[in-house]
């Protein structure tokens, strides 16, 4: 049976209004080199780039974590993981945007991931590392499938 009113309903789609705004957004900030410090001290969304292409989006909330993340913490946080793998860090940009509230941050990265998939993401490069150092595995996380670790100095 057909429903008359169907022509007439309207579902907003939330994850879409946000998913537009913010990728457009994000686009048109700057992309700036990966290194120490980079991020203002505040909350927000961030991707990262490899070879300026998207590997990575993550967010940083400093009312909604115990550890009261800023962008610049949580950048720092990510590249200091990545100074363990044989990866050339200048190959490496990101871009960020800070919000005025730590719920669309939390808003924007779901609609983002979930939209553009990015590669890094769900991989381990996140703070909850599936993989080596784990408790009760050895699985091999799939980052670190993409990249070896440094080989560390003999002593």
């Amino acid at each position: 049976m057909d429903d008359p009113l169907e022509p007439h309903r309207f579902v907003f789609d939330l994850d879409r209004g946000i998913r537009e705004q913010v990728i457009e957004k994000l686009q048109a900030s700057p992309a700036v080199a990966f290194e120490t410090s980079v991020g203002p001290q505040e909350s927000g969304l961030y991707a990262l780039y490899l070879d300026g292409e998207l590997a990575y989006i993550g967010k940083a909330t400093k009312e909604f974590t115990k550890s009261d993340r800023t962008l610049r913490a949580r950048l720092n946080e990510h590249l200091n993981k990545l100074k363990g793998y044989d990866l050339d860090l200048s190959r490496v940009t990101c871009r960020f945007l800070v919000f005025e509230s730590d719920w669309w941050v939390v808003a924007a990265e779901v609609a983002l991931i979930r939209y553009l998939n990015p590669p890094w993401n769900g991989s381990g490069l996140g703070s909850k590392t599936p993989g080596e150092g784990r408790p009760g595995t050895d699985r091999v996380s799939r980052f670190d499938q993409l990249f070896s670790k440094k080989s560390k100095p003999s002593a």
